[in-house]
């Protein structure tokens, strides 16, 4: 017999009422402990807060609603990574700067040294390309407040110019700054920007100071523990051989094929209010990998795409030898699923998790 996946394996333990979970407004982790087995909470839970002096607020600020659109063009609400995206990888890992005190104003200049530390980054991890989205220019009583970066290289050498790498996006800049940070010396451990802005308006025109936002880098990773989640395209598909070898079978198709078998995928929604994470996992709201259950037909049908010993499995079943078990019912394909979540440090993560929604379901 085969045996389910073991992702399936996990669901079918689960021994939380849905009706029960559903009427918890808040539920501890440690009160739900067969859903604390779903393979997203498992890999979810290495990044929780776990230190007691660890207090992470509400996001908020321009760099939130930044990494929000980028995952509102690469998901859906249920967390499932858009074909159409083009982000190129299956995590970006967005760096707050820290800044070097002072008074940045000096007239209508506005000078601001910025650090980015990139140690304690996983090896797991390769850096595929890296940017730095800024304000290049902000709307102000009396005019505009317009800005640029210069690169501040460890040397005494003079400072970079840095150059929007394409036209801002929503009022975004974006600059490529991979190769300084890809050298031959690879441990790289921070970068420093300096953020220059000038106030330009009317004559006689009086703006009060007022500090932009500090720009933010984006690491655009691949990670190889996860995995990255190829595009979900259909591949074309010939007609399979288990259709051919039923019509071989002998009396297999009598019925025609009109019995319908009640394995189909299932819900199970987990939300993460539930487990006590949304503070700290910003999107999707709630984790739905859902499960296949029911009995599965008689007829083996094309659609359910089973491998001939399922087929072989049900004719010995029905004709030979009850003894031998039916098919199971278990998931076919899988879908990833795209996380947006705060780490420790204050940054934000996009990551994407291969295999967590079952998609569809067939007999083996």
């Amino acid at each position: 017999m085969a045996m389910p996946y073991p992702f399936t394996s996990l669901l079918l333990l689960l021994v939380v009422p849905l009706s029960w979970a559903a009427n918890q407004s808040s539920l501890p982790l440690g009160s739900l402990p067969a859903v604390r087995t779903l393979p997203l909470l498992q890999a979810l839970q290495t990044r929780a807060p776990g230190s007691p002096g660890w207090q992470v607020g509400p996001a908020s600020g321009q760099p939130l609603h930044y990494m929000l659109n980028l995952y509102r063009r690469a998901a859906d609400r249920e967390g499932r990574p858009r074909r159409s995206r083009s982000l190129g990888t299956n995590t970006v890992r967005l760096v707050q700067a820290s800044s070097h005190g002072g008074q940045p104003w000096a007239g209508r200049w506005y000078l601001q040294a910025l650090t980015y530390r990139l140690e304690g980054q996983p090896e797991a991890e390769h850096l595929l390309r890296a940017t730095v989205v800024y304000l290049p220019s902000l709307s102000l009583a009396h005019g505009r407040l317009l800005c640029t970066l210069e690169l501040v290289a460890a040397s005494e050498a003079p400072r970079v110019l840095l150059s929007p790498t394409a036209h801002p996006r929503h009022g975004w800049a974006e600059v490529d700054i991979t190769p300084y940070l890809v050298l031959a010396n690879s441990s790289v451990e921070s970068l420093a920007l300096r953020h220059v802005c000038v106030r330009a308006g009317r004559a006689g025109g009086h703006d009060a100071p007022v500090a932009p936002s500090h720009p933010f880098l984006l690491l655009y990773l691949n990670d190889t523990q996860a995995g990255l989640a190829p595009p979900a395209a259909e591949p074309h598909r010939h007609r399979r051989d288990t259709g051919t070898l039923a019509h071989d079978l002998p009396n297999y198709l009598q019925e025609q094929g009109g019995q319908k078998s009640d394995c189909s995928l299932r819900p199970f929604p987990v939300s993460f209010a539930q487990l006590g994470w949304d503070h700290w996992i910003i999107a999707p709201h709630r984790y739905n990998p859902r499960y296949c259950k029911g009995t599965c037909p008689h007829l083996l049908r094309y659609d359910y795409h089973a491998p001939n010993h399922a087929v072989v499995q049900s004719f010995v079943h029905r004709l030979v030898d009850a003894s031998v078990p039916q098919p199971s019912c278990v998931p076919y394909r899988y879908s990833p699923i795209s996380v947006l979540m705060i780490e420790r440090n204050g940054g934000i993560l996009y990551k994407e998790y291969e295999n967590m929604i079952a998609e569809s379901c067939t007999c083996r």
